[in-house]
């Protein structure tokens, strides 16, 4: 707050304190007001953009304006008391849409407790049918791929894709060169896709 103090040769103050336009005004000069005392529809009009923005970001867009409409209802009632006094309104309607937001998180909460069902209530559903039919076709398919190639394409492939070795690692095992082993794979490759597209 800035002071404008002029002292004559007495060295009393001459003038009284002035507020700047930006200043705050001290405690002293704060009066409570009613609500009525500001126009709830001017203060809906200059609130409501701020208050939607703040349910917005923490309820979604679904409940927003309601909530706001809500807001100022639970201001207008306060307003009927005869006794009550708002001294800030716009920090009092934060207040009430803090208390708003509060009161629907504990309502969905015990509204989710009771429409809680324990798992051992829940009849688990089976696998469907069909899916296990075609896993299980598919299985006797590959199955049938597999017995048809030559048992030396059987290891290898069966090493390279099952065991997880190396291309490297099979010839070597197998005694053979890593283009042969490339070779074999091919071969086994093409054979199970043949088996598996055929229908």
């Amino acid at each position: 707050m800035r002071l404008n103090l002029a002292s004559d040769e007495m060295g009393v103050v001459g003038t009284a304190p002035r507020v700047a336009d930006g200043d705050p005004l001290p405690p002293e000069d704060r009066v409570p007001h009613r609500a009525s005392d500001y126009s709830i529809e001017a203060l809906y009009r200059a609130q409501m953009p701020r208050l939607l923005r703040f349910f917005t970001r923490r309820s979604g867009n679904d409940d927003a304006l309601d909530l706001v409409h809500e807001t100022f209802e639970r201001l207008a009632r306060r307003d009927d008391d005869p006794g009550s006094t708002v001294d800030r309104p716009e920090a009092y309607l934060t207040r009430i849409a803090g208390n708003l937001l509060r009161d629907r998180a504990k309502f969905a909460a015990r509204r989710s407790a009771a429409f809680h069902v324990s798992i051992d209530e829940v009849p688990l559903a089976g696998r469907d049918p069909h899916d296990q039919l075609e896993a299980r076709d598919m299985i006797n398919r590959l199955e049938t791929a597999m017995q048809r190639l030559r048992p030396r394409t059987r290891e290898i492939f069966m090493a390279c894709r099952l065991d997880g070795y190396s291309y490297a690692e099979v010839a070597e095992r197998v005694g053979m060169s890593v283009r042969g082993v490339r070779k074999q794979m091919s071969r086994a490759i093409a054979e199970i896709d043949r088996v598996l597209s055929d229908d």
